[in-house]
């Protein structure tokens, strides 16, 4: 694994995954990375559901959304960590993976967690672990994504 330029600061580059070791890519695909945090649940610092945490230079961008976000103690899983768990390789795929993050991923993402921030219950987050566990075993990619792919090639034509 190499640390890459910024790292210290938040920054991360969508859709590189040339940090990743093989044992690495592994644990991301079957979401065991996942585990430590597990930790921070049992200290307090996070909860199980709940938005999740992102790195300084994507709050910025939408800073008066997060506002709302911010105020909730974040989680391991969500609605958006659902919907968008293969962000990597969407971003992979992407011809400008920043801008797909910017535009099409985070202002999605920020609708799941507005929403959640607003209308949070023990019910919809024992709905929202379960899909997490039935979301493990299914392959595909975010529906909004896959919208988003299919207008661009139908506008390009």
């Amino acid at each position: 694994m190499t640390v890459l330029d910024g790292a210290e600061d938040g920054f991360f580059e969508p859709g590189d995954s040339s940090r990743h070791t093989k044992v690495g890519r592994l644990l991301r695909a079957t979401k065991l990375d996942e585990f430590p945090q597990f930790l921070n649940v049992l200290k307090g610092e996070m909860s199980v559901v709940g938005p999740r945490p992102e790195v300084r230079q994507w709050v910025a961008v939408y800073p008066e959304r997060w506002r709302i976000v911010l105020a909730v103690k974040p989680g391991i899983t969500d609605p958006a960590s659902i919907e968008f768990r293969n962000e990597e390789e969407i971003l992979a795929e992407a011809m400008d993976p920043v801008a797909t993050y910017r535009d099409i991923i985070l202002p999605r993402k920020l609708d799941h967690y507005e929403q959640y921030a607003k209308q949070n219950s023990i019910r919809g987050d024992i709905k929202i672990i379960l899909r997490t566990f039935m979301a493990l075993f299914q392959k595909g990619k975010s529906d909004v994504y896959m919208r988003h792919r299919k207008s661009r090639a139908t506008s390009n034509d």
